[in-house]
């Protein structure tokens, strides 16, 4: 294809998989649990700035991770406590966390660091690739597995913890239990609104991670808008594999891979406006191609 597959292609198709999948799977999660979140935008792009800002001021990308996580737990405490202990429409308080994050980091990024649509300085500590020995010298597979950052390598461990929790677990059955039947897990004994509470959590978590490997991780620094429609598309990637760890994965490597390829056709040349349109036109694809595969009731 034009000299378009080769072993780079693949290896940024890793990397691009990963702010997609981890925030897929933070909807799965919400999904399992009875709750539809279109939230995942806002909590990346809010985790992602936080990530940066943890770095500079707190000096080092660990530390800029664990503020990106606790950044996504505390942006989807708004979803928990409206949504699951108010019993606000949850589809509202998402597009509120979504306009939220846009404009609360684009105001922090003047305040704190006196820069206007990005920042970006080569003092900024990100994460560092991982070099795994054993595997980097396979032919064909290990350039393409190898030199990755540690939450590229964890959200692949995450999609099989996520399986295993969710089908070989108690915990894991009671929360499907939740999203399923609310009313006869109330009367199990199951407390709806912890077991929501905790997805919904847990998903902020999961997109902190996201936020973080976009801007630590991805690249090194913060540009407004970054996370440039990932989190839309995770939300496809959960209808797009039935709310199913596995489906979600193939799902998210489909979105990456675009992603990828359309970063490649921007070095041969073609207008970024044209390239950047890909992924949403493979989400559009997929939402028609899954909408014409359900069955009509």
């Amino acid at each position: 294809m034009f000299g378009i597959v080769d072993t780079l292609l693949f290896h940024s198709t890793v990397s691009a998989v990963t702010p997609i999948l981890l925030a897929a799977l933070a909807g799965l999660l919400c999904e399992r649990a009875g709750i539809f979140t279109i939230a995942q935008e806002g909590l990346m792009l809010a985790s992602a700035f936080a990530a940066v800002a943890g770095s500079w001021f707190l000096g080092g990308a660990e530390v800029g991770v664990a503020v990106a996580v606790l950044a996504g737990v505390a942006m989807a405490g708004i979803l928990a406590g409206g949504g699951v202990w108010l019993g606000g429409d949850t589809i509202v308080l998402g597009i509120g966390i979504n306009l939220l994050a846009d404009g609360l980091s684009t105001f922090l990024l003047r305040q704190l660091f006196d820069q206007q649509g990005v920042f970006n300085d080569p003092a900024l500590e990100g994460l560092n690739p991982i070099r795994l020995p054993g595997i980097e010298r396979l032919p064909g597979i290990g350039p393409v597995l190898s030199d990755h950052s540690w939450i590229d390598y964890l959200s692949w461990l995450l999609v099989a913890l996520a399986t295993l929790f969710l089908f070989r677990t108690p915990w894991g059955l009671r929360l499907r239990g939740v999203g399923e039947q609310p009313d006869a897990a109330a009367t199990l004994g199951v407390s709806v609104r912890r077991y929501r509470t905790l997805a919904v959590l847990a998903s902020g978590a999961l997109c902190g991670l996201a936020g973080a490997q976009l801007s630590l991780g991805s690249v090194t620094l913060f540009a407004e808008g970054m996370s440039a429609g990932r989190g839309w598309i995770a939300v496809v990637a959960v209808m797009l594999g039935r709310a199913h760890p596995l489906g979600v994965l193939g799902a998210s490597l489909l979105f990456g891979l675009t992603d990828a390829i359309g970063l490649r056709l921007q070095g041969l040349g073609l207008p970024n406006q044209l390239t950047d349109a890909a992924p949403y036109v493979i989400t559009l694809i997929a939402l028609i191609l899954a909408v014409r595969r359900r069955p009509v009731a």
